[in-house]
């Protein structure tokens, strides 16, 4: 053990050198809330540790949250000048609202004001005192005149701050000190040449202080044999002090307040020995631009690594001491199962409380929570062990640090008596309204509302004062790398759950206000990801990140990370954290980095969108870096329309042109073309949707993956390896895949069939190249009941039954706030008893989901490692025009040992045939390039319970292959022996 611990000392190590898209969304795409982030609503009221403070007159003082939708600037043209004296004084006032003026670098501001003959100043209050009035700025301390520099913006701050590169740079004099003026209120304002004041804003500071604070050492508490340190990066704070607590709760006084030292923007104290095991709550005096005026904050550790149970104190816990390790905890990295390259993934996403809430085997005291994946013997366990030996290699669990919207104390939730819920009606509505009348106050949110990333939710622990989250996380990890599951986070860096002074959950903007979060030109906070945007691009938010997931990865021995809208992150934040993750050894660290797989959300909208911050960490702007982005265009072109067009508009899998459902997709040509268009969508993702794969796309021109586009121009293509691809046809998000197939199929057709187009739109996703992805319950034809967004909708929606009994289907419409608009679809589905599956369905589900991974990993030819291989070996047949519609068929080919060409890959097998038929009926394919072979079904489908699938055949003479409806079928070619 090292004579010092911190909980940050993984610090992330910048290069030497300073630091220096795409979804596409159909056009029917709302412009507010984006994909995973319209279930981003806080999901309980925010609680104040004061209350907020009064409204006052526009040209005084007015929260600038109420002022969102003000753009006007407060300068004015001798046409609009006021009419008095105290108007112009009240308009001028008002500018201190918005802080619309860049302090960029220690020697330029940036604003976008034209002085002319006027002239430009900086003033500084120490006491936050500043006002405008007629006779111009009152209340400074200091006073500077700015020169504006002709040349405009350097290119270094134009490439840091490219949505202001437009604007006019004015020269900071250079003798002048800047550090302690960052601790005041600053404006600055224009003067006309009579000496008039025509223009006033605030300044928004995270240039200045990147240049001037950048920080590298350690943060966060530092523990040694004799005491307890205590490091806070906090440059604009006047005072910090820390309340030492013995007790998690209570109003009682602090054991001790102690004042820290700061030096160079970074505050500091060392405490007795005696500090671990306590309770701390920082007090920072700050000036703080949502109020203008100096607050006194009281907030957690950024660097957190335990919390009380009301998430209010910061618990110093030394998570190196072995009180806090499971047994065989230091080991467990020798444990872990074997993932030889990217390529053999395969990803179940997981919800902690869905695992366990519901299951009968679980001790009541478990359910729900860490503790739950230990139980060896539950319905739950023994699931994640078949798909474990059927071949997923990573559960992705989804948000387990600590977040708002479900209260860490168990004794304060309510919840209503499912008895009462299961009387209802399936259509009825019921059961929705009971649950969301205290859906607020239950046990149940998905989590993407983060407080602090670095602690472990507490209301999954059996205790969440004390360590108990920390012990318990772990096992949970220990136990799921012993079912020979690799265990995925999810990370929310792009956005925090609270801001400002007053909120309890607030923690990074009582810190170092106006820095953490992304501002706009307003200087208010950008709210694209529906709240709080994070600033990746600012120096120490990069660094946050980075630390955070080396503090993961190394105390929690985590194998991976998905990243939550990753396209808010800039790719320069997200390259730092691979290459800091795979730094990491078993010798040092104790974790083999190199065998940490990150992935994420490569959605391009709001403000980042084509790179209005930087360069961000779109599906675009990835390719070649390794990290993986999810592919929405597989899923579209599967399922037909996206998330947000018209739930009945079908895709591949789900009838278009086949079997229509009564919508209008337009004239059958045009029904023809789209079903074509959607079948080179999808045989480009199961090429790895690699940028450069050659195919013949359906109008017979040969074209690479980047030339096939979208219905919205998009290149469809964007990878440049395949391990860049998460392939996927259902998640948390939206509905379920049952539910959607559900809702987008014909009403006429049998629950038969809609099991068969279940498993169908599985089998693309499990068969392609690239990493598949799969939604927990996808294999058990779970459901939601059409729940389209079931983030705070309680245990009875979100219920998974590994007992096989229900999948869910019929528990009542959907929450009203997120599906009314299409009960009147929903109804007649939900009462029809024809649709829902009964348990026969739900087995013949599993192993046949089971069954795809079974093939999968019968050959690395599904699991291709290069970009060059699959262009070598990955054949689309049935292409151009005259293709026979709804078929897809592939074929992968291996060499043989000792001949020229390709090398071999594959010892037992050296061809391989996929055929998905999406048709309702029978197909017939004949191919030439497919004759003479010795093809024959695959044996785990030759043994298989589905009998459709064992009647599909091939005749090598003349390369004919006939497949049952709605069926994928794969042949193989033995080696000869």
């Amino acid at each position: 053990m090292p004579l010092l611990y911190s909980s940050s000392f993984l610090l992330y190590r910048p290069p030497s050198t300073a630091p220096t898209t795409n979804r596409h969304f159909p056009p029917q795409r709302p412009a507010t809330c984006p994909s995973s982030s319209l279930r981003r609503r806080l999901a309980s009221e925010r609680k104040t540790l004061l209350p907020p403070l009064p409204l006052r007159s526009a040209g005084v003082f007015r929260h600038p949250n109420l002022q969102c939708s003000l753009s006007s600037s407060v300068s004015m043209s001798a046409e609009e000048e006021p009419t008095s004296t105290s108007q112009r004084g009240e308009q001028l006032q008002s500018g201190f609202l918005y802080s619309r003026a860049f302090w960029v670098s220690e020697s330029i501001i940036a604003w976008n004001v034209d002085v002319g003959n006027g002239s430009c100043y900086l003033f500084a209050s120490k006491t936050a005192a500043l006002s405008c009035s007629s006779d111009g700025i009152l209340g400074e301390d200091i006073k500077v005149k700015l020169e504006e520099d002709k040349h405009g913006l350097p290119e270094n701050v134009k490439e840091k701050f490219p949505y202001i590169k437009d604007y006019r740079a004015f020269n900071v004099p250079p003798d002048l000190d800047a550090k302690p003026l960052l601790k005041c209120q600053l404006a600055v304002a224009t003067f006309d040449a009579n000496g008039r004041c025509s223009d006033a804003t605030g300044l928004q500071l995270p240039g200045i202080l990147d240049e001037l604070f950048s920080y590298n050492g350690p943060l966060g508490a530092l523990y040694s044999e004799e005491s307890v340190s205590l490091y806070l990066w906090a440059p604009t704070a006047r005072e910090v002090c820390v309340c030492i607590y013995k007790e998690p709760l209570g109003g009682g006084n602090p054991l001790e307040v102690v004042q820290l030292e700061e030096v160079n923007g970074v505050w500091s104290t060392k405490g007795p020995k005696s500090w671990e095991g306590c309770y701390y709550v920082y007090e920072v005096s700050v000036y703080h631009p949502s109020t203008l005026k100096i607050e006194k904050c009281y907030a957690n550790d950024p660097y957190a690594r335990g919390l009380s149970s009301d998430g209010r104190r910061t618990l110093l816990v030394n998570l190196d001491s072995d009180d806090i390790k499971p047994e065989g905890w230091d080991k467990l990295a020798d444990e872990k199962p074997d993932i030889n390259t990217f390529s053999d993934i395969s990803i179940y996403e997981l919800h902690i409380r869905d695992f366990s809430a519901n299951d009968q085997t679980v001790h009541s005291e478990f359910c729900g929570g860490y503790l739950a994946f230990t139980l060896q013997d539950s319905a739950g366990a023994f699931h994640l062990k078949k798909l474990s030996n059927a071949g997923i290699t990573h559960v992705h669990l989804l948000p387990a640090y600590q977040f708002a919207g479900v209260d860490d104390e168990k004794e304060n939730w309510k919840s209503v008596d499912f008895k009462i819920l299961e009387k209802f009606a399936p259509d009825s509505d019921e059961q929705q309204a009971l649950i969301t009348a205290i859906q607020n106050d239950d046990g149940y949110n998905w989590g993407y509302n983060p407080v602090l990333w670095g602690v472990p939710k507490g209301s999954y622990a059996s205790n969440a004062n004390g360590t108990y989250r920390a012990i318990e996380f772990r096992k949970m990890v220990q136990a799921l790398n012993r079912y020979g599951l690799r265990v995925v986070l999810d990370a929310v860096y792009n956005h925090l759950s609270e801001s400002g002074p007053y909120s309890v959950n607030s923690v990074l903007d009582k810190i170092v206000p106006g820095y953490y979060l992304r501002r706009n030109t307003d200087g208010f906070i950008e709210n694209s990801t529906c709240v709080n945007n994070t600033a990746s691009e600012h120096f120490m938010v990069e660094r946050l990140i980075v630390d955070d997931l080396l503090h993961w990865a190394v105390d929690y021995k985590v194998d991976g990370f998905r990243f939550d809208l990753m396209g808010h992150i800039m790719r320069r934040t997200m390259v730092k954290a691979k290459d800091a993750l795979c730094s990491l050894t078993k010798e040092r660290d104790g974790v083999d980095g190199s065998s940490i797989y990150i992935y994420g959300e490569g959605w391009d909208f709001g403000e980042v969108a084509n790179n209005g911050r930087g360069i961000n960490a779109s599906q675009s702007n990835l390719r070649g870096t390794g990290i993986g982005s999810f592919n929405d265009r597989i899923r579209d072109a599967i399922l037909g329309g996206s998330p947000f067009g018209h739930p009945l508009q079908q895709g591949f899998v789900t009838g278009l042109l086949l079997q229509p459902n009564g919508h209008d997709h337009g004239p059958e040509s045009v029904a023809k073309h789209m079903l074509a268009e959607s079948k080179d969508h999808i045989q480009v993702g199961m090429a790895a949707n690699l940028r450069d794969f050659v195919l013949t796309d359906c109008e017979g021109k040969e074209v690479k993956g980047a030339e096939v586009l979208t219905y919205g121009g998009t290149p469809v293509a964007y990878t440049l390896s395949p391990t860049e691809t998460i392939n996927y046809v259902s998640a948390h998000d939206n509905e379920t895949l049952f539910d959607i197939v559900a809702l987008k199929t014909s009403m006429e057709i049998s629950l038969e069939e809609r099991c068969r187009i279940n498993h169908l739109a599985t089998s693309v996703i499990a068969l392609g190249q690239g990493i598949p992805f799969f939604h927990a319950g996808d294999e058990l034809l779970r459901s939601k009941s059409l729940d389209r967004d079931s983030y705070n909708s309680g245990d009875w929606f979100n219920r998974l039954d590994f007992t096989y009994s229900s999948n869910n289907w019929g528990v009542g419409l959907p929450p009203k706030e997120k599906n009314e608009h299409s009960w009147p679809l929903m109804k007649p589905r939900l009462a029809d008893p024809s649709f829902k599956p009964q348990k026969s369905h739900i087995l013949a589900a599993v192993e046949n989901f089971s069954n795809l991974l079974r093939i999968r990993y019968s050959s690395p030819l599904f699991r291709l490692r290069t970009a060059n291989a699959i262009q070598e070996r990955v054949r689309f047949h049935n292409t151009g025009p005259s293709l026979v519609p709804g078929v897809i068929v592939m074929s992968i080919e291996d060499g043989h040992e000792g001949m020229p060409g390709l090398s071999q890959l594959d010892p037992i097998f050296s061809y391989i045939v996929v055929i998905i038929n999406a048709c309702p009926t029978e197909v017939s394919f004949a191919s030439p390039p497919l004759r003479s072979r010795t093809l024959q079904l695959h044996p785990v489908q030759v043994t298989s319970t589905d009998e459709i699938v064992k009647s599909s055949t091939y005749d090598g003479s003349s390369g004919c292959f006939t497949v049952p409806p709605r069926t994928t079928s794969v042949f193989v070619e033995p080696r000869r022996v």
